[in-house]
């Protein structure tokens, strides 16, 4: 069966992006959100709001 990348409706904080991207690399969600935060505030290069905000727009809801 295939896998494929949606936005969680479970395990949600704000939009499911990060419990979606979990649920679709087989990672605890929380761990898949501090390494979001991690990369979102010591990363230069990573455009963190923008890409959630991108991400949210574009992935489809779990149904």
């Amino acid at each position: 069966m295939q896998k494929k990348l949606t936005r969680s409706n479970t395990d949600k904080m704000l939009c499911g992006v990060c419990g979606g991207l979990a649920d679709y690399f087989d990672i605890d969600p929380t761990m898949m959100r501090a390494a979001y935060v991690f990369l979102s505030i010591f990363a230069a290069g990573f455009p963190g709001l923008i890409l959630y905000i991108c991400l949210a727009i574009i992935m489809p809801v779990k149904s």
